[in-house]
């Protein structure tokens, strides 16, 4: 890789994460203070009360907005809650400055507990993927169903557009990386950011866009945005260090939980081969594949993510309906996985 590139992907990578909607209509957010620790909630209420409750958790750089167009598909059947992770949306960093893998699992353990909402359907991309991995390996008590789009988990040939999210994690790269790019707009940042999380960038709204930008500006404005960016991206890459039964990988195989996985077929940032190892590895599990989609398939195509996950919770009897999905909306190809051990592919219809 290029000098001239590496500028260029390090942004793509190190931005926050664009939601394909503004994320504000029919929402609401809060502010969780815990000993230590600050936590701002957004929040979708379920339909009618009594629904079983729903905790979203995002990706490295991104915020709870990147769960807005997925929300409101899921009203009928979950009362939703997601958070902005320590140090990102509005979230403050914690006291104690751990942004690990197990800092951020632990925040998330500590909201729930607090809250009393456990346990809760957990739907969780890329990094938000690896955290939620930890919370449903050790505490199972914790979590109903385990849905990942895209987690964030060891691979042994990481793919050349992911490599900088593990330079980011080295001393000073950071601080270069702004020298680097402080006459860089917005606009371009999100447009990079684009470029790589999206299967299709083109498919984003001018309306979309102008939000990115908008959300961009306000993140850039916080004084600990890159600090909490490199020290979770370090905490990334020790966590895929571990070995024995701290291992991610370790830990997947002792989730209880049913699971759904997500995997897009454009991603840059989680290989697509990923897929197959994930499947054998969680117990309980089912794979659903977006051969269109990138990074974010829960902004990208809400539709069919919204679609399996109710046929997960149908399934586990959480909904009362297998058949039924929002506004008809369904995924009705077969997109199983040689390999997977669901007995049926989520969203098929019987």
């Amino acid at each position: 890789m290029s000098s001239t590139e590496l500028p260029h992907v390090l942004a793509a990578t190190a931005a926050p994460k664009p939601g394909v909607v503004s994320g504000t209509e029919g929402e609401r957010t809060e502010t969780v203070a815990l000993p230590g620790l600050t936590l701002s909630v957004r929040s979708r209420p379920g339909a009618v009360p009594g629904l079983p409750p729903a905790l979203y958790v995002h990706g490295l750089g991104g915020s709870s907005r990147n769960w807005s167009a997925l929300m409101p598909l899921l009203t009928d059947a979950v009362d939703g809650e997601a958070l902005d992770l320590p140090g990102f949306g509005d979230s403050p960093p914690p006291d104690d400055g751990d942004y690990s893998v197990t800092g951020h699992a632990r925040a998330v353990i500590r909201l729930l507990d607090a809250r009393g909402r456990g346990p809760v359907h957990l739907v969780a991309n890329s990094l938000g993927g690896a955290i939620s991995t930890r919370v449903a390996a050790v505490r199972p008590d914790l979590v109903r169903t385990l849905t990942l789009v895209s987690p964030a988990l060891p691979e042994l040939r990481v793919q050349r557009t992911a490599v900088p999210t593990g330079l980011l994690a080295l001393p000073g790269v950071a601080a270069l990386f702004t020298r680097l790019t402080k006459d860089w707009t917005p606009e371009q940042r999100v447009r990079g950011v684009m470029e790589l999380c999206y299967g299709d960038p083109a498919k984003v709204s001018p309306e979309a866009f102008a939000v990115a930008v908008r959300e961009m500006e306000r993140r850039l404005a916080h004084p600990y945005f890159w600090d909490a960016m490199a020290r979770t991206a370090r905490g990334i890459v020790n966590a895929y260090t571990l070995g024995g039964q701290h291992g991610l990988w370790r830990q997947a195989e002792r989730v209880l939980a049913p699971t759904l996985l997500v995997y897009g077929g454009r991603d840059q940032l989680v290989s697509y081969r990923m897929a197959r190892r994930a499947a054998a590895a969680f117990r309980d599990s089912r794979l659903l594949t977006l051969p269109e989609a990138g990074h974010v398939a829960m902004m990208e195509e809400p539709g069919a993510v919204a679609a399996a996950i109710r046929e997960l919770l149908a399934d586990t009897r959480e909904l009362s309906d297998p058949r039924e999905v929002r506004d008809g909306v369904g995924v009705t190809d077969d997109r199983r996985e040689p390999g997977t051990k669901d007995r049926r592919e989520p969203g098929t219809r019987s």
